[in-house]
């Protein structure tokens, strides 16, 4: 037992300052039942939430496909998250957190070929009018690591940025962000279905997600360091890398995606959720830079112009 001593003395004084009884989770301990693989990851509860909504056997790639989109998304967020709420944040810290970021969404660009290369078009433009309206539009992840990531003021539409009037009113900011193009006849003002559940669900939410972070998203994280931290090369090109990966190569790899099932020699088919998905999905056409200060003018001119 006297190997153990330092173990249980640290197992005592951890449950003495939580206020509890050490002996009565050991007698817990005791009587544990080993875990194994399947309910830790609970295998039987994630494999059991694949519900298909018709007979096409691609549906199922298109669903898991989609499901392991939401997971690394969220792993993404979970290094956002840890940045932006840890205090006196150095270099070397914020390089390992963002690299992280980084390696998240290279993953999620290399597996596009899965839905590229992995599904029979008869079959997807045939199950997709079932999805109608839902839409990858809708997808409330990625929106949370763009609010997360920089000021709204730098998502905003920006064929209207240079017009802004409140760059702090975040309700006014989000009826001009960028997304609203691909959900909203600008003629008429008149918001697609899609765009309107979308917002009944998350609007409220990511009004409120954009004032709690807007003085520690990554940017403000970032331009609050001591410059000697800040001025760290490995950091400035993390950070130009997450431009890169999230706001150019994505979704490039997402628009090569959808032109091999929405795009024929004959015509171009419209999305399940009605979007312009052509210019949406373009970057040169978004234009989504989270950190433009850490680039050249010349360089924001010419945004994903070479892609």
């Amino acid at each position: 037992m006297e190997k153990y001593a330092h173990l249980i003395q640290q197992i005592e004084t951890k449950y003495k300052d939580l206020g509890q009884d050490t002996e009565a989770y050991l007698k817990g301990l005791l009587h544990a039942k080993p875990i194994d693989y399947w309910d830790y990851i609970e295998v039987e509860s994630l494999l059991s939430l694949q519900k298909p909504r018709t007979n096409f056997p691609d549906e199922m790639v298109f669903i898991m496909y989609h499901q392991v989109t939401e997971l690394l998304l969220n792993m993404m967020l979970h290094e956002i998250y840890q940045v932006c709420e840890k205090e006196n944040i150095t270099a070397n810290y914020f390089i390992e957190k963002v690299g992280r970021m980084n390696r998240y969404i290279q993953m999620l660009a290399n597996s596009f070929d899965v839905m590229r290369l992995g599904m029979d078009p008869e079959q997807y433009n045939q199950f997709r009018f079932t999805l109608t309206p839902a839409s990858g539009f809708q997808c409330a992840s990625f929106r949370q690591a763009e609010i997360c990531a920089t000021d709204i003021k730098n998502l905003v539409d920006p064929r209207l940025k240079n017009n802004l009037t409140n760059i702090h009113d975040f309700p006014y900011l989000f009826d001009n962000i960028y997304w609203q193009a691909a959900g909203k006849d600008h003629k008429t003002g008149k918001k697609s279905l899609t765009l309107q559940h979308f917002e009944e669900k998350y609007l409220a939410q990511f009004i409120e997600m954009a004032e709690y972070y807007k003085d520690k998203n990554i940017w403000q994280k970032y331009i609050t360091m001591p410059t000697s931290e800040k001025n760290n090369p490995k950091l400035i090109q993390a950070l130009k890398d997450l431009d890169i990966e999230f706001n150019i190569k994505w979704p490039i790899v997402h628009l090569n995606a959808a032109k091999q099932y929405l795009e024929s020699k004959d015509k171009v088919i419209e999305a399940t959720g009605g979007s312009e998905w052509q210019k949406y999905l373009h970057p040169k056409y978004q234009r989504r830079v989270f950190f433009p200060d850490l680039w050249t003018e010349e360089e924001l001119k010419n945004w994903a112009e070479e892609y």
